[in-house]
C-alpha cells in the first residue's frame, strides 16, 4: 500500500483514463496479480524517439506522482510527468488497431501504431 511519503498527489490534469481504459486496467490487475497500480513511464526509443511503457506495481518510488482516475491508481515519475501533462489513455478492443491508446497533446508527431512519439 502506498503511503504519503512514497508519492505526491496529482490530478487528472496530468493523465486521465477513459471508462474503457479503467475497465481494462481493472481486468488486467485481477488477471496479472502483479500490482494494484498502473505505472506509466516515457523512455527513449520507438520509431519517433520516445515511447510509452506501462506495468503494474505494488508500490511507487519516492517522488512518484499519484493520480486516481476512474477508480484506478496511476503512478508517474516526475520526468515522465513533464511529457505526459494533459494526456488521456483510452482502450479499444478492436481486432485491428486495438489496445491502449495515448492521446498526448504535447506530442508533435506519433507513429501509426501510437506507441511512440516526439516533441
Amino acid at each position: 500500500m502506498l503511503t504519503e511519503v512514497d508519492y505526491l498527489q496529482a490530478n487528472e490534469k496530468l493523465v486521465r483514463l477513459t471508462p474503457k481504459a479503467a475497465e481494462k486496467i481493472s481486468q488486467l490487475i485481477d488477471r496479472e496479480n502483479s500490482g494494484n497500480y498502473l505505472r506509466i513511464r516515457i523512455t527513449g526509443g520507438g520509431c519517433n524517439g520516445l515511447s510509452y511503457k506501462m506495468k503494474f506495481v505494488e508500490v511507487g518510488k519516492t517522488g512518484d506522482l499519484f493520480v486516481e482516475s476512474q477508480g484506478s491508481g496511476i503512478l508517474v515519475d516526475s520526468k515522465t510527468a513533464l511529457y505526459l501533462r494533459g494526456t488521456t489513455l483510452d482502450y479499444s478492443d478492436q481486432l485491428v488497431a486495438g489496445g491502449f491508446k495515448f492521446s498526448n497533446p504535447n506530442a508533435k508527431a506519433s507513429c501509426s501504431c501510437g506507441e511512440s512519439f516526439n516533441l
